[in-house]
């Protein structure tokens, strides 16, 4: 979905971070419906500022989709349009190469071990990947596993082959659904329901949240949990907006940022225990697959990774985090 360019020139002119006797407003966008955890944990952020400064420095959220898809918000931050957004890593990946590593099937061991690489130095590193696309990452929020629905029952990768699957606009995610023999079609989430009701793909990739938050349950009734992937959404800052902060302001929004995110950590877990009780309750079948067979499909996309010296430094670094 792409924004006539009178209202583009309407986000250039209307500072993301406007500053009245001192009091400066970040302007943060995002596509997520405000029910989402991950739109809580955000306000929860935006709250704790406020506290920390004093109401000097605060942040004016836009959810769904308001000012533009996950990429055209990346793009709005890159000139400074807007402060602040929330993107998967999945659709960072075209901007920071490097994030493409989170979207490696079966990359981490167990949620303890995500859990690490994402705050350790690893995350870290990643984080700050984005800096010379002016593109500031502040914090990993928890997105939990990605899992296929579908129109028909999926036991075997065999399941998929020749299934029109929605995914991000993301090549790490079009390689991994071809490599399970299915085929890639991305679409944007906002056009995703209209998509599964009209036959254009039988089937998406989502975590349970999303998958229950967006109705999509209405349309598949079945949840494979097969948890491929453990994408983490990142929330992001212009670094034009950074750089006019002063030191103080830096760091209470770093500090208010690190506290979301482990609230969101919290919330996030009772979102998906109640996703999966409601999508029950509405008749969708939750069907538990046997992973070695996904797993030992994917191989080959490791192989293809471990071909690049940057990327194969980084996998070994989270495969030996303890």
């Amino acid at each position: 979905m792409r924004y006539p360019v009178v209202w583009i020139l309407i986000l250039l002119l209307a500072c993301s971070c406007k500053s009245e006797t001192g009091h400066k407003v970040i302007k943060l966008a995002h596509g997520l419906d405000m029910s989402h955890p991950v739109h809580k944990a955000m306000q929860f952020m935006a709250d704790r500022l406020r506290e920390k400064s004093g109401g000097m420095l605060t942040v004016d959220i836009y959810p769904s989709q308001q000012l533009g898809s996950e990429r055209e918000c990346l793009e709005l931050l890159q000139i400074g349009s807007v402060g602040m957004t929330k993107v998967s890593a999945g659709a960072l990946e075209n901007f920071v190469p490097s994030m493409k590593v989170f979207g490696l099937p079966f990359l981490f061991r167990d949620e303890a071990h995500r859990f690490e690489v994402l705050e350790g130095s690893i995350g870290g590193e990643l984080l700050d990947a984005s800096v010379p696309k002016r593109l500031k990452g502040l914090v990993f929020y928890d997105a939990g596993s990605r899992n296929f629905y579908t129109q028909k029952p999926i036991r075997t990768p065999d399941d998929l082959k020749g299934l029109k699957v929605r995914v991000m606009e993301s090549q790490t995610a079009v390689n991994m659904v071809k490599n399970l023999g299915g085929s890639p079609t991305p679409i944007a989430w906002g056009e995703l329901y209209t998509a599964l009701q009209q036959g254009i793909v039988d089937g998406a990739e989502n975590n349970l949240p999303s998958f229950y938050l967006s109705y999509h349950y209405e349309v598949c009734k079945y949840f494979i949990m097969d948890e491929h992937t453990a994408l983490p959404d990142v929330l992001m800052i212009s670094t034009i907006v950074w750089d006019k902060l002063s030191e103080q302001e830096k760091k209470w929004l770093e500090e208010a940022a690190r506290e979301s995110a482990a609230y969101e950590k919290k919330i996030w877990k009772e979102a998906e225990e109640h996703a999966l009780e409601k999508i029950k309750e509405e008749g969708v079948e939750v069907i538990y697959p046997e992973k070695e067979a996904f797993r030992e499909r994917v191989q080959p996309m490791y192989d293809a990774f471990m071909q690049d010296p940057e990327m194969e430094r980084i996998i070994k670094g989270i495969q030996d985090t303890r």
